[in-house]
């Protein structure tokens, strides 16, 4: 993660950007105790990881304020993909896009037929590649008051994944 945030972010934003994005990013552990967290090796290492979620929070990590582990409805709530990042080394080759189709597919399966998320300046080109639209322009506020810029995104799942 900490490689991802602090080389891919790099050409989209100012470097006291890329420092505060440390602040709104990382592992949210519950992720990996609902079970929907996946990682993604090549010869034994980690090439990407990322999940999907079926509770409020739409990102941050174990150490950000905000999170609210409520959960949504599958009828009229949005899943939530989360925490998607790729290691600098394994880019371009199909990664993300593993990850993000292992996420759509888990909550298709639990009733979800829609998913949203927020995404950063270096993963939009990915969501949009992937069929989604961008929702909303935002920024997360920083302890030093740097903000870090995202984009809210959603996508309707198609009847085949969503059933």
């Amino acid at each position: 993660m900490n490689a991802s945030i602090g080389e891919l972010l790099k050409p989209f934003l100012k470097a006291d950007e890329v420092a505060a994005s440390f602040d709104v990013m990382g592992l949210d552990s519950q992720l990996i105790v609902d079970g929907t967290y996946f990682v993604v090796e090549e010869d034994g290492a980690l090439a990407g990881c990322g999940g999907w979620s079926r509770r409020a929070t739409l990102f941050g990590g174990d150490h950000s304020a905000g999170r609210d582990a409520a959960l949504l409805d599958p009828a009229r709530d949005a899943a939530r993909v989360r925490a998607m990042y790729t290691h600098p080394d394994h880019v371009r080759k199909g990664v993300g896009r593993l990850i993000l189709e292992a996420c759509e597919a888990a909550a298709a399966g639990e009733g979800f037929t829609r998913c949203e998320l927020a995404g950063t300046m270096a993963g939009e080109p990915l969501y949009r590649a992937c069929g989604y639209h961008e929702i909303e322009r935002f920024t997360a506020p920083t302890a030093s008051g740097v903000e870090v810029p995202l984009v809210r995104m959603g996508k309707a799942l198609p009847q085949s994944v969503a059933r």
